[in-house]
């Protein structure tokens, strides 16, 4: 099809086309993804086969002192004056050598296992055995701990062959007052940046790992250390949860996140669009009293949502204000269902959501709307377009281009949106079963699992299921958003 006949297509022509396009280029972008990823895994391999081969060597060709350095780190460094540099080296094997011996690699040789002594009860005496979650989080500490060995001894080992190639060349090599000198001055980012990367891989990174690693567990109220061991279970969890069987979690599952889905298109658009319509009116000429309505909107952010939310559900309960203000004008002779019909009560949520969101939109479009120069509204109304013409033509593509990013974001952070759902309506009513409600979002579901009914295993298994989607989500879209696609567009 040529740029012409495109340009002739109606609106939702334009919209079929592009979404037959993206159908039939689905293939090779899948296809591209494969072959990228077995184009890395062979890259990778190949950094491996040439570090190997470069340790190899430089043992073969180095000298006496690098020899001894592959057994003894930082010996190298200091027999050739690098004292400084060589104690670091050394004192890191030390401590991570009492570290094995004595803690570590007794967590580490039942990691397979999680553990074999259970804990039992010897008359009035309980006598405690191995403790599963205690093994599974200093295991992984230990694994964490000789990656970093492995790295620091390469590291060690490169040094050692860099220090001869400088003195083979004649040239004079870095001694204690250069290195602190470095690290003070020209790699002063690596000692400001030591700290917080500890901090990441030991509060963030560790606990990610371990999460994951728990959903290959039975880890659940029935193995709940350390009075009951739990062990490894493969893919057990992961088939439970996505298999179709009506009583099991599968089930559960595909409700659960139909509904977090629709959440979360409902929760974005509508606040979008409604949000953008009240900043254009706001914005109209016209318009008296501009930052009165701003202001009023702007304070509803200003209420803490946890006061706002729980109060706003009460004001929906069968008791409610709501209900009663119905009953007493005659409206209703029963009260409305709002939070024991699971139909209304999702509903009732995105209506309250709407409430909650369109102010920040509001704000949010105010500031683009501003940007867009007047002279393109002027030419719009010179050729005759009506408001909706104009909005469609200029306004929404403008808008679309530069919050499309923040639209993506938007969409994930509204499929992990707690506060809304857990403030209003705890998930309730509770039909679905597994200890789902019906308005439940998988994070809620996740909390619930955690808190409530302490089946971690499950929980971990859903929080890997949130990640992949959101990923997948955030990795098609991205690309499909008109800021990234058109970045010259509106230059």
């Amino acid at each position: 099809m040529n740029e012409l006949d495109y340009l002739k297509m109606g609106k939702a022509a334009k919209i079929g086309y592009a979404l037959l396009k993206w159908v039939k280029e689905l293939p090779k972008t899948v296809w591209a993804g494969i072959l990228g990823l077995i184009n890395w895994i062979i890259n990778f391999g190949k950094k491996i086969w040439f570090e190997i081969a470069d340790i190899v060597m430089t043992f073969i060709r180095g000298d006496w002192k690098t020899k001894v350095s592959y057994v003894i780190m930082g010996f190298g460094s200091a027999a050739r004056g690098q004292v400084f540099r060589g104690a670091m080296f050394f004192l890191f094997q030390t401590v991570f050598n009492l570290y094995m011996v004595f803690f570590g690699g007794a967590y580490l040789a039942k990691f397979s296992t999680l553990g074999d002594v259970p804990t039992q009860k010897v008359g009035r005496v309980t006598q405690y055995g191995d403790n599963s979650f205690l093994i599974l989080l200093y295991g992984i500490l230990t694994i964490f701990f000789i990656i970093a060995f492995v790295y620091t001894w390469r590291v060690n080992v490169r040094q050692n062959k860099l220090s001869e190639e400088i003195l083979k060349a004649g040239k004079k090599l870095k001694y204690a007052k250069d290195d602190i000198a470095a690290l003070t001055d020209g790699q002063f980012y690596k000692t400001l940046l030591a700290l917080p990367v500890v901090g990441i891989l030991v509060f963030t990174i560790l606990p990610i790992v371990f999460m994951i690693l728990v959903a290959f567990t039975n880890f659940d109220a029935t193995h709940q250390p350390p009075a009951n061991l739990f062990t490894w279970v493969g893919l057990k969890n992961f088939r439970q949860l996505l298999s179709m069987d009506g009583a099991s979690y599968g089930s559960t599952f595909k409700q659960v996140l139909f509904w977090t889905l629709v959440w979360a298109f409902f929760a974005t658009f509508l606040n979008y669009f409604l949000g953008m319509l009240v900043a254009i009116m706001i914005n109209k000429k016209g318009i008296r009293f501009k930052k009165m309505w701003r202001t009023i909107l702007v304070m509803t952010i200003a209420i803490p949502q946890f006061v706002s939310l729980l109060y706003v559900s009460k004001m929906f309960a069968a008791d409610g204000i709501i209900n009663s203000l119905l009953m007493n004008w005659g409206w209703i002779k029963a009260p409305l269902p709002f939070w024991t019909n699971p139909t209304w009560a999702q509903i009732t949520v995105i209506i309250i959501n709407i409430w909650i969101g369109i102010p920040y939109l509001m704000l949010i479009a105010t500031g683009i709307l501003m940007n867009i120069p007047a002279d393109l509204y002027e030419s719009a109304r010179m050729d005759g377009a009506n408001a909706i013409q104009t909005y469609m033509k200029i306004t929404l593509p403008y808008m679309l281009f530069v919050t499309g990013p923040y639209l993506l974001t938007s969409f994930i952070g509204n499929i992990n949106n707690f506060n809304v759902i857990f403030l209003l309506t705890q998930g309730k009513p509770d039909i679905l079963g597994n200890s789902a409600g019906s308005t439940d979002l998988l994070i809620t579901w996740l909390y619930t699992m955690t808190v409530t009914n302490t089946d971690y295993k499950m929980a971990a298994v859903i929080g890997i299921v949130v990640f992949v989607i959101t990923a997948i989500i955030n990795v098609v879209v991205y690309n499909f958003i008109p800021s990234v696609k058109n970045e010259e567009d509106f230059q």
